[in-house]
């Protein structure tokens, strides 16, 4: 069969109506695509690599201290542990068994102490009849001696009679204080000193 044009005319112009850009950008994506998945799954493998190095000494260091623990483990010294331990169980029990009847005592104290105050509001500051009667025939200065003591001050006379001297005992601190009292002082000045000390 004859043609009409030259072959090589006719499949020069053959190629030229093939469109092969498309197919070469995609290759070209596909390409880069591929490198990149590449890139990443090398990446990945080198992570996975470098914690399963990590959890190998984790797993030999575990396995070494396994093995001391077993080798070091006593079961004479469990079994005194565990004497130990029950020693010290029986003894925080006692404790809590002597601290639950002190506080029952304390508690039926509390109770005595709230019956007498619940008394004593219901007499009243002058207090019942027997009680000011009473007040009234002592003398001023052993009720002020009272008043002193009650507040943790004793006083001590001198060779004349005279109280030149207080004791004054902080009950929360410990402490003590003996104070010279003397004439050149006020009393205010020895009532502030006195409720300062306690």
């Amino acid at each position: 069969m004859l043609l009409d044009e030259d072959p090589a005319t006719l499949i020069h112009h053959t190629i030229g109506n093939f469109n092969i850009h498309p197919d070469k950008s995609a290759v070209l994506r596909i390409n880069e695509s591929l490198s990149t998945l590449q890139q990443a799954r090398e990446l990945r493998i080198k992570e996975v690599e470098s914690v399963l190095k990590k959890l190998s000494r984790n797993l030999q260091t575990l396995t070494s201290q396994h093995s001391e623990t077993i080798s070091s483990h006593s079961s004479t010294s469990h079994a005194s542990q565990i004497v130990e331990l029950d020693t010290q169980k029986f003894r925080i029990a006692k404790a809590a068994s002597d601290l639950e009847i002190e506080g029952e005592k304390l508690q039926t104290e509390l109770e005595f102490a709230k019956a007498q105050l619940r008394e004593l509001e219901i007499q009243g500051v002058q207090g019942n009849e027997m009680e000011r009667s009473r007040r009234e025939s002592e003398d001023p200065v052993v009720l002020k001696l009272k008043v002193y003591r009650s507040l943790g001050i004793d006083t001590e006379p001198d060779a004349a009679g005279n109280y030149t001297k207080a004791v004054i005992r902080n009950r929360q601190k410990g402490d003590v204080h003996v104070v010279n009292i003397e004439p050149k002082f006020s009393r205010f000045f020895y009532a502030d000193y006195f409720w300062r000390g306690l």
